[in-house]
């Protein structure tokens, strides 16, 4: 029997990257798997795969079109969750907006308030929503995706630092508010190949060849294979006495730092 069987999982931005990957590891191990992706055909293209791939596994996986920067969206996710599948053990908060780069001087309210909704608010509305299920089982697992970005302070990139660390600090205080009931509240600071990732090679692949240069072992993760063993661990029953950390799945690269020191016109 796989390490998740029977347990009911939410992943949001769970249709591709670290969430997809996050996606297919509890899949493998027998959960039922909710992903919560705004865009519908992103979703739909996962469960498929997902489907294909594990549906012989013991679980199930469902797609739910959400706006996670919508809070109704986000409580009523979780309430459908728990109303059709009949609990919530596992919530991973992933999702993020893509994230642009602008000096701090420059930082338009409109990007800064984009990436609190998504990176904090939002897992802050589900984590509220999912705890009364998560109280009355004695079980509950807190998974929030965070950045090495945040703990870095990259250059131009303040609004999505700040979100990230604010979540980093939000993940803490419920270890510490929650524990007694046997819920457990973790990050994890992910370097992994995504569609953004890809996305910025392409833009400027000079510093991001300097980032693999410099990387202990020369190469970013896999979403699945690297990232997606750590959160089954921390889902798990295994990690019922971890609580309250960050975990960097990065192969490393948090020791000394990324190079990350792109150039924007004054």
């Amino acid at each position: 029997m796989g390490r998740l069987q029977q347990r009911v999982a939410i992943v949001t931005g769970g249709g591709q990257g670290v969430g997809l990957g996050v996606v297919r590891a509890f899949a493998a191990e027998g959960a039922h798997v909710v992903i919560a992706n705004r865009t519908r055909e992103t979703g739909e293209a996962a469960v498929a795969t997902v489907e294909r791939d594990f549906g012989n596994a013991g679980g199930s996986v469902r797609f739910v079109a959400t706006d996670v920067a919508d809070e109704p969206a986000v409580r009523d996710l979780v309430r459908s969750t728990a109303a059709q599948l009949g609990r919530i053990d596992i919530l991973v908060n992933n999702a993020t907006p893509a994230t642009g780069a602008a000096r701090l001087e420059e930082m338009a309210m409109d990007a800064m308030e984009q990436q609190v909704r998504v990176n904090y608010y939002a897992a802050f509305w589900a984590m509220q929503e999912s705890f009364p299920h998560m109280k009355a089982a004695g079980y509950g697992r807190i998974i929030n995706m965070c950045s090495l970005n945040g703990i870095n302070a990259h250059l131009y990139t303040a609004m999505y630092n700040g979100a990230k660390e604010a979540l980093r600090a939000l993940t803490r205080t419920a270890a510490v508010e929650w524990g007694r009931y046997g819920i457990t509240s973790n990050a994890i600071c992910p370097a992994a190949v995504t569609p953004a990732w890809e996305m910025f090679q392409k833009f400027d692949p000079h510093s991001a060849r300097a980032i693999l240069a410099a990387h202990p072992m020369r190469r970013l993760g896999d979403a699945e294979a690297d990232v997606g063993p750590l959160a089954v661990f921390l889902a798990s029953e295994e990690s019922r006495y971890i609580n309250g950390n960050t975990v960097h799945a990065d192969g490393g690269g948090h020791v000394n730092g990324t190079p990350w020191h792109p150039e924007l016109p004054e």
